[in-house]
Formats: C-alpha cells, sequence, structure tokens
C-alpha cells in the first residue's frame, strides 16, 4: 500500500475563497497524484457528503471525505489557506486548514472513519494544530499526517 499523504498533496497556499473552490482545488492535487478515476465523480462524492452536515469539525479545520468507486486509493490532502473561508462550521468559526480524504468504495468498513478518528485524537491538542499552521516545508506535514494514522492505515 502506498502511503496515504506525501508532498504532491500538501499545499501550503490554497487560494481558494469558498468551500467548494478549496475542495476543488485539493481534489485536482489528488487527481494529479494519479489516485481518481474521475475528478468529477470524485467531487461529487464529496459535496454529497456535505449537504449530510457541516464536515468543519471546529478549530479552523475542516476534514470532508469522499468514499467513492472513482477513488483508486485511500487518499488524505492537506491545504493550509491563505484566507479563512466559512465551512458552517460546528463552532460557527471560519476554516483555514483542511484535510481532504478519499476513499475507495470498495474500502472494507470504516477506513475513512478511522482515519477521521485518529485525525481527531490529535486535533485536539493544542501544539499539533499549532504545527499544522506554522510548518513551512510539505514534508512536515506529511510527518505528522503519517505518524497520527499509523496505527489506523497500517493497524497491527
Amino acid at each position: 500500500m502506498t502511503q496515504v499523504i506525501n508532498t504532491e498533496l500538501v499545499d501550503l497556499t490554497v487560494e481558494g475563497l469558498s468551500r467548494d473552490a478549496v475542495i476543488q482545488q485539493l481534489a485536482e492535487r489528488i487527481e494529479q497524484d494519479n489516485r481518481l478515476e474521475s475528478l468529477d465523480g470524485y467531487i461529487d462524492s464529496v459535496m454529497e457528503r456535505e449537504t449530510l452536515t457541516s464536515t468543519g469539525i471546529g478549530f479552523g479545520i475542516a476534514i470532508p471525505h469522499g468514499k467513492s468507486s472513482h477513488v483508486k486509493e485511500t487518499t488524505v490532502a492537506f491545504g493550509r489557506l491563505k484566507n479563512s473561508v466559512d465551512w458552517n462550521s460546528l463552532d460557527d468559526q471560519p476554516v483555514s486548514i483542511v484535510f481532504l480524504l478519499a476513499v475507495p468504495e470498495e474500502c472494507k468498513g470504516d477506513q475513512h472513519l478511522r482515519i477521521i478518528a485518529g485525525l481527531s485524537r490529535k486535533l485536539i491538542h493544542d501544539d499539533f494544530r499549532e504545527k499544522l499552521a506554522t510548518a513551512v516545508e510539505e514534508d512536515e506535514i506529511v510527518a505528522l499526517i503519517s505518524e497520527s494514522l499509523e496505527a489506523v492505515v497500517n493497524p497491527v
């Protein structure tokens, strides 16, 4: 299994000015890394999920996700926004950090939920969020996220 995140999937200067634009920009990174069968099909699954309830979890963070037949392999893209955007978050605060998850439809069970839980366990810590907000190199982000997902993606 390839890594769920690499430096090609990290954007530290996302310019999107809306939720939809941010999702589009990060989804294009996933497509450029050859992890999607169909960009539009995948984006449709993410937007469909967004209609259920906001993926803005608080602390200026959103974790939009899509489980879709248009996804080749489980992927996490990371974006740090140049300008915060309204995400209809649970705490009514704008979002400046986004984790976009792409999970193949045929993935067994609840892998995307385990990834979200793994991230959430780290995101409650101020120091982890601070590192995400201030890292200057993409590989720093990859290391932080990979470490937080190690037990989830590669269970013993």
